[in-house]
């Protein structure tokens, strides 16, 4: 059974801030059918500030949103910070829906990538602290080496995505990430990308990595892995997984008008989000409505 015989599904996509669109933007080209409500918690953000109790409670209450006000029949976490320290409370407080993070399904695509089974990771500090994608990347016999690049969000939400600036500061990051894979005796040939931001700068950190390193895109990843899950669920189902009610209730046609299919939400700064949230999607961002989520 495949997307064109049964009733696509509705996907919630959530991000403390706008850079899960590029999770959003590579769903969109996985699963063109679907219907997709993004939130961005803008009010709140960063949660790598956030105690792990705080974060997961600003994550559980915007799935809760996205499924109880938009109907999401499956979630993605396009936050490697919520993907870290909240999914096992997004999974308990919506049990019947189906989660999915970035972490996970970057680690399987950097396995699938290495050959020599050391891998590099780039990310914020708090990613970092966490040390999940070196948890998930161990579960998977892999040895991985994080490091913390602070400087690289602000300078892609500055516009400066091909400034000779950005260059020079990835450089130094990869440079001294390298130092610290041979001085712990490491051969790696994967680096992945643990940020929602960093596919903007990909270009640019291929150009500084090592020549064959393998670059992993933990959105585009994630997207992939979506893609098969609800593949997945359809093929099994004995009739389409999801009813024709509910299709006629998220307004879901064959080819759905964009405005049908997308749906945008922020906790703040509707404005900011919809200017800088192109770059991230890679179209304009229509109407960014407005949503309280509480303190």
């Amino acid at each position: 059974m495949t997307q064109s015989t049964v009733a696509a599904p509705a996907i919630g996509v959530f991000d403390s801030g706008f850079g899960g669109l590029t999770v959003l933007r590579a769903l969109l080209a996985h699963l063109p059918r679907a219907r997709f409500a993004f939130l961005g918690d803008t009010a709140r953000l960063p949660y790598g500030s956030k105690s792990r109790r705080t974060i997961a409670r600003y994550a559980v209450e915007s799935a809760q949103f996205l499924v109880g006000e938009e109907g999401a029949e499956f979630l993605v976490i396009a936050c490697n910070t919520a993907s870290a320290l909240a999914l096992d409370a997004i999974q308990t407080a919506v049990p019947a829906i189906p989660v999915l993070g970035v972490i996970e399904p970057g680690a399987d695509a950097a396995q699938a990538a290495s050959q020599s089974g050391d891998v590099l990771v780039i990310a914020t500090d708090a990613t970092v602290q966490s040390h999940a994608y070196a948890a998930a990347c161990r579960a998977r016999g892999l040895r991985a080496l994080e490091k913390a690049c602070p400087l690289l969000v602000p300078l892609v939400e500055e516009g400066w995505t091909s400034h000779p600036v950005t260059e020079q500061v990835i450089r130094i990051y990869i440079d001294e990430l390298l130092a610290d894979a041979r001085g712990a005796s490491l051969n790696p040939d994967t680096l992945v990308l643990g940020c929602t931001h960093y596919p903007l700068l990909r270009t640019l950190i291929e150009a500084a990595v090592p020549p064959g390193m393998r670059v992993i895109d933990s959105a585009e990843a994630a997207a992939q892995a979506a893609s098969r899950l609800i593949d997945g669920r359809a093929a099994a189902a004995p009739q389409p997984i999801f009813a024709a009610s509910s299709a006629e209730r998220i307004g879901l046609l064959p080819n759905p008008a964009p405005e049908t299919c997308l749906r945008f939400f922020a906790t703040d700064s509707v404005d900011k989000f919809q200017r800088l949230g192109s770059a991230f999607l890679g179209r304009p961002v229509p109407r960014v409505h407005l949503v309280d989520l509480g303190g």
